[in-house]
């Protein structure tokens, strides 16, 4: 082999590593579905992210999980506080492990988002999850506990209503039918008149019409991207995708968009939901893309059902989202609904 193919060779092989490294972090386990709930049982109150700025939260959060029916148990780092975050990444990751290895709780409560939950994915226990298979609740940022905890056990979580979150009738309702009678539900908004001769509020955009069945996946845009290329974001191959951010100007999402246009994760997608983008307006300057221009340079040309709309994000009334099931999308309805069983 002379020098010129030899080091063809070489450039080709070492090229290939990245790639394979890329493929490899990106499997997804088996699916693994976690325990049911019923009332009466413990569940575990855990803040893996930010601090929460008064202890009358916590209290709030408590007694709102109580009225659901159930007995908490707080975590012992609950109360920390180490700069933005609820304590250190050791004592948060502690909480969270603490309350997956205890057999008498039986669902794990996120108190609250911010940021900060990333830190702590290469302390959990991984392991320790797959022997005990339980539902973990939250959003916003613990959209990075959904994706690496799935990435490595393949266990379904659920996006939704944080401890310190609105439990308003909606929620409330919602709730019991996903984890008491385990109904498989149907995700469409729901929309109330005002006064107004026309509905505004939840109304839902179609962006590409059609039906499709795939794994529901996704939550926070912002936490997401910032996962890309790391070992805690699991493959998106026959993923519905779903989305939501706040406080993101429109430039921004374009910007997290192309992220994952370039990495090849929507290339692999089989449908799309985009939630609420909660104070997304564009600041005053020279002009912006708009989130309708957003959505048919990035989501138009994969030619799959795509609606955005959803009650998922940073607003009062949310669906609790379990992801990794199967789900059947209707773009044209705006809605999707669940397929198979999600409790084992």
């Amino acid at each position: 082999m002379n020098k010129r193919n030899f080091l063809k060779s070489l450039l080709l092989s070492g090229a290939a590593l990245p790639l394979m490294g890329m493929n490899d972090a990106r499997h997804t386990p088996a699916k693994l579905l976690p325990k049911p709930l019923k009332k009466g049982d413990l569940v575990g109150l855990i803040s893996p992210s930010a601090a929460t700025s008064e202890k009358i939260l916590i209290t709030f959060a408590k007694e709102a999980l109580e009225g659901l029916g159930f007995s908490v148990k707080e975590g012992p780092n609950l109360f920390n506080r180490r700069g933005h975050l609820a304590g250190t990444d050791a004592e948060r990751a502690s909480d969270l492990n603490a309350m997956f290895a205890d057999p008498e709780v039986k669902a794990v409560i996120c108190i609250r988002g911010g940021s900060g939950a990333a830190r702590i994915l290469p302390l959990i226990d991984y392991e320790i999850i797959k022997k005990n298979p339980k539902p973990l609740l939250g959003y916003s940022d613990i959209t990075a506990l959904h994706h690496a905890i799935y990435a490595k056990t393949g266990l379904i979580t659920f996006h939704g209503p944080n401890g310190t979150g609105s439990w308003n009738s909606f929620n409330v309702k919602q709730f019991e039918k996903v984890f008491f009678e385990q109904e498989l539900v149907t995700y469409e908004n729901e929309l109330v008149k005002g006064d107004d001769l026309v509905i505004k509020e939840n109304r839902i955009q179609t962006i590409r019409s059609g039906k499709v069945e795939g794994v529901l996946f996704g939550g926070n845009l912002t936490v997401l991207t910032a996962l890309a290329g790391s070992p805690y974001l699991a493959d998106f191959k026959d993923k519905i995708l779903f989305l939501e951010d706040i406080g993101e100007e429109p430039y921004r999402i374009d910007r997290m968009m192309s992220t994952l246009k370039l990495m090849g994760a929507l290339d692999q997608i089989r449908g799309f939901i985009f939630g609420q983008c909660t104070d997304c307006d564009p600041s005053t300057g020279y002009g912006n893309l708009n989130l309708d221009q957003i959505f048919e340079d990035y989501i138009l040309p994969l030619n799959v059902p795509a609606y955005r709309g959803a009650m998922i994000g940073h607003v009062p009334k949310q669906f609790i989202l379990p992801m990794g099931a199967k789900i059947t999308l209707d773009a044209d309805e705006g809605s999707f609904k669940l397929k198979e069983m999600i409790f084992g």
